[in-house]
């Protein structure tokens, strides 16, 4: 089961992230562009995810995922509950919310997404690092 110490570890070792208080509540934010929130009982958690996503991710699993609030589904926002998940699951949750709000090239260097120059200059000529040619 994911806790909120685990979130909060996570969370705070990414670049540019930060967490904050409002109105009894712990969020996660970059800049003020809140990715992660808890709710006040912190049982359930929100976080960043694309508006075009989410009635698939919670018709996939409403025992894990639901949708957030009314007042809340202008937002690229969806809700999880903290016990149906474990640490892979949740790490993966926050890591691609974080990565909705940072800027590609933050999430990138981060990530470690981008492609080495030298590795794809040699598969595109098919060769390898061992090839002595």
């Amino acid at each position: 089961m994911a806790t909120v110490e685990a979130v909060r570890a996570l969370a705070l070792s990414l670049p540019r992230s930060s967490e904050a208080l409002v109105r009894d509540r712990v969020k996660f934010r970059v800049g003020r562009i809140v990715y992660l929130s808890f709710s006040r009982d912190e049982t359930l958690m929100g976080f960043a995810c694309a508006k075009e996503e989410r009635e698939a991710l919670v018709a996939s699993d409403p025992d894990r995922f639901m949708m957030p609030t009314p007042s809340d589904l202008r937002y690229n926002w969806a809700v999880v509950r903290l016990s149906a998940i474990d640490d892979d699951e949740m790490r993966e949750i926050v890591l691609e919310a974080w990565r909705m709000v940072v800027p590609k090239r933050v999430a990138a260097a981060h990530l470690d997404d981008t492609p080495d120059p030298q590795a794809s200059e040699a598969s595109m000529a098919g060769i390898t690092e061992e090839d002595p040619s």
